[in-house]
Formats: structure tokens, C-alpha cells, sequence
């Protein structure tokens, strides 16, 4: 079993994931570039992931099918949670140890703007391929 820890910018805010995907996904929907200003890179958790410091997480309610949040000492993103089953979607850049990650997914490609473009080969879904492989409550 693959552990992964992380923690916010100031550290009051720490994780341990116990069974650590290291997928890479990004999402070009225009609410997650709006709330990083750029696209959101995560990695898949599930819901096997404990924190420290819960005290100091403040969760925005997002949409009908998912939830945001935030440390509330230094505004560092921690998660975007689906409401349906839990699951962890982890800010990438988080992570301690990231020699493992490998970028693999994006989601959204028909909403990201022209003015960026990753290197990477990955698989690309759009807004309509998303929501039939995932359903709607899988959106981002």
C-alpha cells in the first residue's frame, strides 16, 4: 500500500492518504480555473484520507455535486470533494513526495482557453464525454 502526506503553504492543515493513486488529472472547467486561476491539477483519493488540523479547513459549498476547500490561515486549496460519494480529488502540488505522479487525464478541453497548452500527451475528454463516462455528478 502506497501512503502519500501532504500539507497546506502554512502547515496547519496536513493529510495522509492511505492508498495513494499517482494519476495526475487537470480540469479546464471555467468554476476550477476561476478558483485557482488556472486549471486544477489533482490526484484521484477516493475517500481514504485523514487530515490534522480540521479545525483550520473551511468547505464552500460549489455546486449541487461537490464541495471546495480551503485552509482558512493561508487560503492554500486542499480538495475539491464529490458530494455523492466522498471522494477526495487532491491538490496536486500538495503532496510531500511527487517523484511518483504522472500527469495523465484532462477533463474539460472544449472550456480551456486558447492562451495555454500542456506538453504532455494525455487523454482528453470534453464537457459532453466527461458527463457520459462519469455521470453528472462527477462533474468538475
Amino acid at each position: 500500500m502506497n501512503e502519500g502526506k501532504g500539507h497546506c503553504l502554512c502547515g496547519a492543515v496536513s493529510f495522509t492518504v492511505k492508498n495513494m493513486n499517482y494519476s495526475v488529472d487537470a480540469c479546464h472547467c471555467g468554476m476550477c480555473r476561476r478558483w485557482g486561476g488556472g486549471p486544477l491539477m489533482f490526484v484521484d483519493c477516493s475517500t481514504d484520507v485523514t487530515f490534522e488540523g480540521m479545525e483550520n479547513i473551511t468547505v464552500y459549498d460549489s455546486s449541487d455535486w461537490a464541495e471546495r476547500a480551503f485552509c482558512k490561515k493561508c487560503g492554500s486549496h486542499l480538495f475539491y470533494r464529490l458530494k455523492g460519494n466522498n471522494a477526495h480529488q487532491m491538490l496536486v502540488g500538495q503532496f510531500q513526495d511527487q517523484k511518483n505522479f504522472h500527469f495523465d487525464l484532462q477533463v474539460y478541453m472544449d472550456r480551456k482557453p486558447a492562451f495555454y497548452d500542456f506538453g504532455n500527451k494525455t487523454r482528453e475528454l470534453t464537457e459532453a464525454e466527461v458527463i457520459e463516462e462519469f455521470g453528472p455528478e462527477q462533474n468538475t
